[in-house]
Formats: structure tokens, sequence, C-alpha cells
């Protein structure tokens, strides 16, 4: 399975203090609106999302068909075809893609220590 580019989804307490601590890392503004609450931040294939008041745990995030510029993969496992395995393999899904669609859809799961994982495709 090609799971694509890969983040972190930060759930942050201020994100303005989060986008100038990240700064400080390295981190420049890649996407995303700060009045809207929501940035993602990028230093060489690292990118880190920062969230303020959308959801309350830090999430592990894959883009299925992107690679870490965002831009369109030729080729790339389609969330549906990944939700299928990870349902074959016994895996719990919170929140799963409807199956007779195509294009953007995701699927959420937990891990074993119940950190959330969101597989967000979103071509």
């Amino acid at each position: 399975m090609k799971l694509g580019a890969f983040s972190v989804s930060l759930s942050v307490k201020d994100i303005r203090k989060s986008k100038t601590f990240y700064e400080t890392l390295g981190f420049s503004v890649f996407a995303g609106e700060i009045e809207r609450n929501y940035l993602i931040m990028k230093n060489g294939n690292a990118l880190v999302g920062l969230f303020q008041g959308m959801f309350e745990n830090n999430i592990l995030t894959f883009n299925p068909g992107w690679d870490e510029s965002a831009n369109k993969l030729n080729e790339f496992t389609d969330v549906r075809d990944i939700q299928k395995n990870l349902q074959k393999n016994h895996i719990k899904l919170e929140r799963k893609a409807d199956e007779n669609t195509s294009g953007p859809a995701s699927v959420v799961l937990l891990d074993p220590d119940g950190n959330t994982i969101l597989i967000d495709q979103h071509v």
C-alpha cells in the first residue's frame, strides 16, 4: 500500500505562538489560513499541520495521491483499497469511505495505543 505524504496534525492552543515556534525550527507556511485557525508548515520533506479548535488530539495523517509538496502522484493506492485491506486484516475503522464513490474520501482508525490515524485522499 502506498499511503502518500505523511504529516502530523497538531491540536494547538494558540496557532500564532505555534507558528512562531515552528518557524524558529526552520519551518515555513506551506498552506492554510491562520484566520481560519489552520496552517500547514513545511521544512524539507517534513510537514506539520497546526489546527486550533478543530479536534482534541494530535493525528497522524497520510494523503494518498499526494507527495509532500501536494503534487498529484501518478501511482497511488486509493483510500477505498486501503480501507478494504484494513478491513480484511480486522482493523476497526472509526470512519469509513463510501466504497461506491471515487476521488476524495477519508478513513479514520486508531493504532493500538489510541492514536488517531487519518488517511485523507484529496484526489
